[in-house]
Protein backbone atom coordinates (compact mmCIF):
# COMPACT_ATOMS: atom_id res chain seq x y z
CA UNK A 1 0.00 0.00 0.00
CA UNK A 2 1.70 3.51 -0.89
CA UNK A 3 1.60 6.73 0.84
CA UNK A 4 -1.65 8.10 -0.58
CA UNK A 5 -3.85 4.85 -0.49
CA UNK A 6 -2.95 5.09 3.53
CA UNK A 7 -3.69 8.22 3.68
CA UNK A 8 -6.75 7.95 2.01
CA UNK A 9 -7.41 5.00 4.09
CA UNK A 10 -6.93 6.86 7.43
CA UNK A 11 -8.82 9.45 6.30
CA UNK A 12 -12.22 7.81 5.71
CA UNK A 13 -11.20 5.68 9.16
CA UNK A 14 -11.74 8.95 10.94
CA UNK A 15 -14.65 10.47 8.54
CA UNK A 16 -12.04 13.31 7.25
CA UNK A 17 -10.95 14.48 10.45
CA UNK A 18 -7.59 15.70 10.71
CA UNK A 19 -5.29 15.48 13.62
CA UNK A 20 -2.58 18.19 14.07
CA UNK A 21 1.12 17.61 15.24
CA UNK A 22 2.28 19.14 18.61
CA UNK A 23 5.35 19.72 20.99
CA UNK A 24 6.34 18.31 23.73
CA UNK A 25 5.54 21.78 25.44
CA UNK A 26 1.94 21.12 24.45
CA UNK A 27 0.70 19.53 27.38
CA UNK A 28 2.42 21.99 29.73
CA UNK A 29 0.42 24.71 27.51
CA UNK A 30 -3.34 22.46 28.15
CA UNK A 31 -2.73 22.46 31.95
CA UNK A 32 -1.87 25.94 31.84
CA UNK A 33 -5.05 27.37 29.85
CA UNK A 34 -7.44 25.30 32.08
CA UNK A 35 -5.61 26.52 35.03
CA UNK A 36 -6.92 30.11 33.79
CA UNK A 37 -10.24 28.99 32.79
CA UNK A 38 -10.78 26.91 36.49
CA UNK A 39 -9.81 30.66 38.13
CA UNK A 40 -12.18 32.51 34.94
CA UNK A 41 -15.21 30.52 35.94
CA UNK A 42 -14.50 29.18 39.67
CA UNK A 43 -17.98 28.38 40.93
CA UNK A 44 -19.05 25.59 38.69
CA UNK A 45 -15.99 24.26 38.15
CA UNK A 46 -14.75 23.32 41.56
CA UNK A 47 -18.68 22.13 41.89
CA UNK A 48 -18.00 19.77 39.82
CA UNK A 49 -14.47 18.83 41.34
CA UNK A 50 -17.20 18.80 44.22
CA UNK A 51 -19.26 16.03 42.95
CA UNK A 52 -16.01 14.12 41.47
CA UNK A 53 -14.81 13.99 45.62
CA UNK A 54 -17.74 12.62 47.05
CA UNK A 55 -18.33 9.88 44.34
CA UNK A 56 -14.19 8.75 45.73
CA UNK A 57 -15.53 9.06 49.22
CA UNK A 58 -18.41 7.21 48.68
CA UNK A 59 -16.70 4.16 46.49
CA UNK A 60 -13.82 4.48 49.90
CA UNK A 61 -17.12 3.95 52.26
CA UNK A 62 -18.79 1.34 50.36
CA UNK A 63 -15.36 -0.09 50.41
CA UNK A 64 -14.68 0.02 53.92
CA UNK A 65 -18.55 -1.16 54.78
CA UNK A 66 -17.46 -4.79 52.66
CA UNK A 67 -14.31 -5.01 54.25
CA UNK A 68 -13.31 -4.59 51.10
CA UNK A 69 -10.23 -1.97 50.25
CA UNK A 70 -7.93 -4.40 49.25
CA UNK A 71 -9.85 -3.78 45.46
CA UNK A 72 -9.28 0.32 46.05
CA UNK A 73 -6.29 -0.10 43.67
CA UNK A 74 -7.81 -1.70 41.01
CA UNK A 75 -10.90 0.12 41.41
CA UNK A 76 -8.79 3.35 40.96
CA UNK A 77 -8.68 2.54 37.53
CA UNK A 78 -12.04 3.62 36.98
CA UNK A 79 -11.35 7.15 37.85
CA UNK A 80 -9.30 7.35 34.75
CA UNK A 81 -12.09 5.52 32.89
CA UNK A 82 -15.34 6.72 33.48
CA UNK A 83 -13.64 10.16 34.84
CA UNK A 84 -13.76 12.12 31.33
CA UNK A 85 -17.81 11.03 31.65
CA UNK A 86 -18.24 12.95 34.66
CA UNK A 87 -15.93 15.88 32.92
CA UNK A 88 -18.48 16.55 29.82
CA UNK A 89 -19.68 19.47 32.20
CA UNK A 90 -16.53 20.79 31.84
CA UNK A 91 -16.17 20.51 28.18
CA UNK A 92 -19.05 22.73 27.73
CA UNK A 93 -17.75 25.17 30.37
CA UNK A 94 -14.15 25.41 28.03
CA UNK A 95 -16.38 25.82 24.79
CA UNK A 96 -18.22 28.41 26.12
CA UNK A 97 -15.33 30.04 28.32
CA UNK A 98 -13.58 29.94 24.55
CA UNK A 99 -16.37 31.44 23.13
CA UNK A 100 -17.25 34.24 25.21
CA UNK A 101 -20.93 33.00 25.92
CA UNK A 102 -21.95 33.74 29.17
CA UNK A 103 -21.84 30.81 32.09
CA UNK A 104 -22.97 30.17 35.27
CA UNK A 105 -23.46 26.90 37.75
CA UNK A 106 -25.63 25.34 35.66
CA UNK A 107 -23.88 25.41 32.26
CA UNK A 108 -21.67 22.15 33.76
CA UNK A 109 -24.78 20.26 34.51
CA UNK A 110 -26.63 21.03 31.03
CA UNK A 111 -24.10 20.17 28.14
CA UNK A 112 -24.85 20.52 24.77
CA UNK A 113 -23.57 17.19 23.49
CA UNK A 114 -23.54 16.82 19.54
CA UNK A 115 -23.66 12.49 19.65
CA UNK A 116 -25.73 11.36 23.14
CA UNK A 117 -25.96 8.10 21.55
CA UNK A 118 -22.39 7.48 20.74
CA UNK A 119 -21.31 8.78 23.79
CA UNK A 120 -23.45 6.34 25.87
CA UNK A 121 -22.04 3.23 23.51
CA UNK A 122 -18.32 4.34 24.20
CA UNK A 123 -19.17 4.91 27.87
CA UNK A 124 -20.48 1.22 27.37
CA UNK A 125 -17.34 -0.08 25.91
CA UNK A 126 -15.08 1.15 28.84
CA UNK A 127 -17.57 0.11 31.18
CA UNK A 128 -17.23 -3.33 29.85
CA UNK A 129 -13.53 -2.31 29.66
CA UNK A 130 -13.31 -1.92 33.61
CA UNK A 131 -15.09 -5.27 34.47
CA UNK A 132 -12.56 -6.93 32.57
CA UNK A 133 -10.12 -5.21 34.42
CA UNK A 134 -11.38 -6.18 37.69
CA UNK A 135 -11.74 -9.52 36.64
CA UNK A 136 -8.25 -9.94 35.53
CA UNK A 137 -7.25 -8.38 39.08
CA UNK A 138 -9.24 -10.37 41.01
CA UNK A 139 -7.80 -13.06 38.70
CA UNK A 140 -4.06 -12.94 39.68
CA UNK A 141 -4.51 -12.49 43.01
CA UNK A 142 -5.90 -15.83 42.80
CA UNK A 143 -3.24 -16.99 40.84
CA UNK A 144 -0.57 -16.07 42.87
CA UNK A 145 -2.54 -16.11 46.69
CA UNK A 146 -4.71 -19.04 45.87
CA UNK A 147 -8.35 -19.61 44.47
CA UNK A 148 -9.52 -20.08 47.79
CA UNK A 149 -8.54 -17.28 49.26
CA UNK A 150 -10.50 -14.12 50.35
CA UNK A 151 -9.46 -10.91 49.95
CA UNK A 152 -7.71 -10.11 53.24
CA UNK A 153 -8.16 -6.65 55.03
CA UNK A 154 -6.02 -3.66 53.33
CA UNK A 155 -3.24 -3.62 56.30
CA UNK A 156 -2.50 -7.06 55.96
CA UNK A 157 -2.65 -7.18 51.76
CA UNK A 158 -0.59 -3.95 51.83
CA UNK A 159 2.35 -6.60 53.96
CA UNK A 160 1.21 -9.32 52.18
CA UNK A 161 1.72 -7.39 48.77
CA UNK A 162 5.40 -5.64 49.41
CA UNK A 163 6.98 -8.10 51.79
CA UNK A 164 5.82 -11.73 50.10
CA UNK A 165 7.23 -12.98 47.20
CA UNK A 166 4.18 -14.03 45.85
CA UNK A 167 3.25 -10.40 46.95
CA UNK A 168 6.17 -8.99 44.64
CA UNK A 169 5.38 -11.53 41.45
CA UNK A 170 1.57 -9.76 41.41
CA UNK A 171 2.75 -6.57 41.66
CA UNK A 172 5.25 -6.61 39.09
CA UNK A 173 2.68 -8.72 37.03
CA UNK A 174 0.06 -6.52 37.42
CA UNK A 175 1.56 -3.40 36.96
CA UNK A 176 2.78 -5.00 33.19
CA UNK A 177 -0.61 -5.96 32.37
CA UNK A 178 -2.44 -3.11 34.37
CA UNK A 179 0.08 -1.04 32.30
CA UNK A 180 -0.56 -2.32 29.08
CA UNK A 181 -4.47 -2.27 29.54
CA UNK A 182 -3.95 1.34 30.64
CA UNK A 183 -1.91 2.43 27.53
CA UNK A 184 -4.17 0.54 24.98
CA UNK A 185 -7.37 2.21 26.69
CA UNK A 186 -5.71 5.40 26.84
CA UNK A 187 -5.03 5.45 23.38
CA UNK A 188 -8.73 4.80 21.92
CA UNK A 189 -10.19 7.91 24.74
CA UNK A 190 -8.14 10.50 25.11
CA UNK A 191 -9.56 12.66 22.16
CA UNK A 192 -12.82 10.25 21.57
CA UNK A 193 -15.40 11.79 24.47
CA UNK A 194 -14.28 15.71 23.64
CA UNK A 195 -15.47 15.09 20.38
CA UNK A 196 -18.50 12.90 20.43
CA UNK A 197 -19.60 16.23 22.45
CA UNK A 198 -18.67 18.33 20.16
CA UNK A 199 -19.51 17.09 16.57
CA UNK A 200 -21.72 14.36 15.71
CA UNK A 201 -19.93 10.71 14.62
CA UNK A 202 -20.38 7.69 15.65
CA UNK A 203 -17.50 6.44 18.53
CA UNK A 204 -15.67 4.22 16.53
CA UNK A 205 -14.61 6.86 14.26
CA UNK A 206 -13.77 8.54 17.27
CA UNK A 207 -11.68 5.79 19.17
CA UNK A 208 -9.81 5.68 15.82
CA UNK A 209 -9.29 9.58 15.46
CA UNK A 210 -7.77 9.61 19.39
CA UNK A 211 -5.30 6.51 18.17
CA UNK A 212 -4.19 8.07 15.42
CA UNK A 213 -3.42 11.41 17.53
CA UNK A 214 -1.19 9.67 19.70
CA UNK A 215 0.20 7.57 17.13
CA UNK A 216 1.12 10.56 15.16
CA UNK A 217 2.14 12.50 18.74
CA UNK A 218 3.68 9.99 20.70
CA UNK A 219 5.78 11.83 22.62
CA UNK A 220 3.76 14.37 23.87
CA UNK A 221 0.50 12.05 24.12
CA UNK A 222 3.00 10.10 26.50
CA UNK A 223 3.94 13.29 28.63
CA UNK A 224 -0.31 14.23 28.30
CA UNK A 225 -0.26 10.47 30.33
CA UNK A 226 2.26 11.14 33.12
CA UNK A 227 0.62 14.32 33.82
CA UNK A 228 -2.80 13.03 34.23
CA UNK A 229 -1.36 10.26 36.23
CA UNK A 230 0.66 12.23 38.60
CA UNK A 231 -2.01 15.15 39.02
CA UNK A 232 -4.58 12.58 39.79
CA UNK A 233 -2.51 10.42 42.05
CA UNK A 234 -2.06 13.68 44.22
CA UNK A 235 -5.81 14.17 44.37
CA UNK A 236 -6.41 10.81 45.50
CA UNK A 237 -3.11 10.89 48.29
CA UNK A 238 -4.53 14.25 49.64
CA UNK A 239 -7.43 12.18 50.84
CA UNK A 240 -9.29 12.86 47.37
CA UNK A 241 -9.48 16.68 48.66
CA UNK A 242 -7.04 17.36 45.87
CA UNK A 243 -9.36 16.27 43.40
CA UNK A 244 -11.96 18.92 44.03
CA UNK A 245 -8.93 20.98 41.71
CA UNK A 246 -7.69 18.73 40.06
CA UNK A 247 -10.58 17.17 38.41
CA UNK A 248 -11.78 20.69 36.81
CA UNK A 249 -8.59 21.43 35.88
CA UNK A 250 -7.88 18.14 34.03
CA UNK A 251 -11.03 18.24 32.60
CA UNK A 252 -10.84 22.06 31.09
CA UNK A 253 -7.22 21.17 29.98
CA UNK A 254 -8.71 18.22 28.00
CA UNK A 255 -10.74 20.30 26.09
CA UNK A 256 -7.85 22.46 25.02
CA UNK A 257 -5.88 19.29 24.31
CA UNK A 258 -8.90 18.19 22.00
CA UNK A 259 -8.88 21.48 20.21
CA UNK A 260 -5.37 21.47 19.31
CA UNK A 261 -5.38 18.10 18.22
CA UNK A 262 -8.27 17.97 16.20
CA UNK A 263 -8.26 20.43 13.15
CA UNK A 264 -11.67 22.11 12.90
CA UNK A 265 -13.52 22.39 10.10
Amino acid sequence: MNATSSTLGAETATAGLEVRKISSEDPWSWLAGGWRDLWRAPAPALVMGGVFWLLSVALVVTLMSRDALALLLPLAGGFFLLGPFLAIGLYELGRRLERGEPVSLSTVFRPRIAAPTQVGLLAALLLFAHFVWIRVALLLFALFFGVHRELPPLETFVHELFFTPEGWTLLIVGTAIGGLFALVTYAGTVIALPLLFDRDVDAFTAIALSIRAVRENPGPMLLWAWLIVMLTAFGMVTGFLGLIVVFPLLGLATWRAYRALVAQG
